[in-house]
C-alpha cells in the first residue's frame, strides 16, 4: 500500500525542495523511522527519543536511498540543498498522523486492548481466534506505546483481515493519544488493577487512564469490559456513550446457580480439563488458570462481534510468550515461568494456579515495582496469602532496605527466605525441593528472573 505525495501533503503540509514536474508521480511504499531497516525510496521520519535522535542519522539515510524525509524545523541545514523534505514542529506527531492515514486506508477492523494485567496474553488469544477470518496482524511483542502502536499499523497490509493492537500507558492522556491515531472499532479493557499506581497515584486515576481507549472509538463500535467492576462501568460513561459488553467468568460448579444478565456474556471454567463453556460452545485452551480462561472470554467476545461462528467444541493452542505461561520440566521439578513482570493482581492469580498443581509448592518471588507509597501494603497482602496457603517456601528477592522492613513484619517466619541477588536463588531452591515439586517464578521485570531457570534442577 503506497502513500502518494498529495496524501502526505494533506497531512503534513507541502513538501519543500521538490521539482514541480515530479509532484504528481512521487509515491512512497514504506514509512521508516529506523535507518538500519530503511529501504531505497522510503520516506524517513527523524524522530527524537530519550536515547537517540533520528536527525543524526540523516547522512546514512540519504546514502541508503531515501527519497524524502520528515524533519524538525531548524534541521534542514543537515540536508543537501536540493533534497526534498517536510518541515514540522514535532516529528513524533507527524509520524502518528501518518499512521492514522495508513489506518484509514486499510479499512479493516481495528481491535485495541488495554488493562492492568493480561493485555498481551489477551492480544495473542484474540489473534489466534480471529484466524478464522484469514490473516491477522498483531502488534509485535509488547509494542504498546506511541511508537510501537504506530509501527504496528504501518506494518499492516490490505490483505490482513484485522489488526489487533496492545495499548499501554505510564500516565494520563497516553492511551487517549494512542486511540486518537488508531481509531479502533473494538476496545477491550481486561481489568483495572494496581500496576503503575506509583505513577498515577490511585486506582481511580488508573481507571480513567484505561477508559481513554474509547475516546476515538468508532461510534458504531463497542467496548468490552469485565462485569464485576462497577467503578469501571461508571467511569466509562464519562468517555463513551455507545455499546458496552460485559463479560463474566465463573467456575463450572456455579453454572446451575448463576443468574444470567441480559447485558453480560458469561463463561464457565472447568480447571480439571481446562475447558470453558460459553453460550452453547465448549473450548479447550492450552493455558492453565482461571485468569487465562478469563482472558479467553474477551477473545470470544471480540470474535463474536466480528461474526465468527464456532463449532460446538473448539481447541486452541496459543503461542507461548517469554516469561508468560511457560512450563519447564527440570530434572526433579516442574517450573512455572511467569517471570516477565508482576503486579499484585497477577501474582495472586499465579499463586492460585500454582496451588492447583500436585506435590509441594514453592514460590520464587521478585519484589513488585511501580507501586509507590502502596508498595508495602500490597507486598504484605501477598505475604499473608502465601502464609495462609500450603506453599512450602517463598524465596523473596528484594533490596536490603525492603528486607529490613518486611522481615520484621513476618517475624522470622520460616516459610520465607529473603535474598538480595538472584544468583543465590538456584542453590537455595535446589536444596529445598524434592522430585515432583512445583515452582512458580514471578517478579518485576527489573529482576530478570528468567536467567535463573537453567540453574534449577
Amino acid at each position: 500500500m503506497e502513500f502518494s505525495l498529495l496524501e502526505i501533503n494533506d497531512v503534513l503540509g507541502d513538501i519543500k525542495n521538490l521539482n514541480d514536474g515530479k509532484k504528481h508521480f512521487l509515491n512512497f511504499k514504506n514509512i521508516s523511522i529506523d535507518s538500519r531497516t530503511l529501504l531505497k525510496n522510503d520516506l524517513f521520519i527523524a524522530i527524537k527519543g530519550k536515547n537517540f535522535d533520528g536527525h543524526s542519522f540523516l547522512p546514512e539515510v540519504l546514502k541508503k536511498g531515501a527519497i524524502a524525509v520528515v524533519i524538525k524545523k531548524g534541521m534542514q541545514k543537515s540536508l543537501p540543498r536540493d533534497f526534498p523534505y517536510w518541515l514540522v514542529n514535532d516529528t513524533l506527531e507527524a509520524f502518528q498522523k501518518l499512521t492514522l492515514l495508513k489506518r484509514k486506508k486499510l479499512n479493516i477492523p481495528m481491535i485495541a486492548i488495554t488493562g492492568s494485567v493480561g493485555k498481551t496474553t489477551t492480544k495473542e488469544m484474540v489473534g489466534e481466534v480471529l484466524k478464522k477470518l484469514g490473516r491477522i496482524k498483531l502488534s509485535h511483542a509488547n509494542f504498546n506505546n506511541e511508537i510501537g502502536v504506530g509501527l504496528s499499523i504501518l506494518a499492516a497490509d490490505i490483505e490482513d483481515k484485522a489488526l489487533v493492537l496492545e495499548m499501554g500507558m505510564r500516565g494520563l492522556g497516553q492511551i487517549e493519544n494512542l486511540s486518537k491515531y488508531s481509531e479502533p472499532d473494538i476496545a477491550v479493557i481486561t481489568n483495572i488493577g494496581t500496576s503503575h499506581i506509583g505513577l498515577l497515584g490511585s486506582k481511580k486515576n488508573i481507571t480513567h487512564a484505561k477508559c481513554e481507549i474509547s475516546k476515538f472509538l468508532n461510534p458504531k463500535g463497542v467496548v468490552i469490559i469485565p462485569a464485576d467492576d462497577l467503578f469501571l462501568e461508571e467511569t466509562l460513561k464519562d468517555y463513551w456513550s455507545g455499546r458496552v459488553i460485559k463479560v463474566e467468568l465463573l467456575n463450572i460448579d456455579k453454572q446451575k446457580k448463576s443468574f444470567k444478565k441480559d447485558d453480560t456474556l458469561q463463561g464457565f471454567y472447568n480447571p480439571s480439563n481446562k475447558t470453558i463453556l460459553i453460550e452453547e460452545n465448549t473450548f479447550q485452551i492450552s493455558f492453565d488458570g482461571f485468569h487465562n480462561a478469563s482472558n479467553f472470554l474477551f477473545a470470544y467476545a471480540v470474535a463474536k462481534e466480528l461474526g465468527i461462528d464456532f463449532e460446538s467444541f473448539s481447541k486452541f493452542d496459543f503461542k507461548i510468550l517469554e516469561g508468560r505461561n511457560r512450563i519447564f520440566n527440570s530434572v526433579k521439578t516442574t517450573i512455572y515461568d511467569e517471570s516477565y513482570n508482576a503486579s499484585p493482581e497477577s501474582v495472586k492469580a499465579c499463586i492460585e494456579n500454582l496451588l492447583e498443581k500436585p506435590r509441594s509448592h514453592f514460590f520464587i518471588f521478585g519484589s513488585m515495582q511501580e507501586l509507590g507509597d502502596e508498595s508495602e501494603k500490597y507486598h504484605k497482602e501477598i505475604f499473608d496469602l502465601i502464609n495462609n496457603s500450603n506453599i512450602v517456601k517463598c524465596i523473596f528477592i528484594c533490596d536490603k532496605k525492603s528486607e529490613n522492613g518486611y522481615s520484621s513484619y513476618l517475624k522470622n517466619n520460616k516459610k520465607f527466605l529473603f535474598l538480595n541477588d538472584i544468583k543465590d536463588v538456584p542453590k537455595e531452591i535446589n536444596k529445598s525441593t524434592k522430585k515432583g515439586d512445583s515452582i512458580l517464578i514471578k517478579g518485576s521485570r527489573c529482576w530478570e528472573l528468567e536467567k535463573i531457570i537453567e540453574f534449577i534442577n
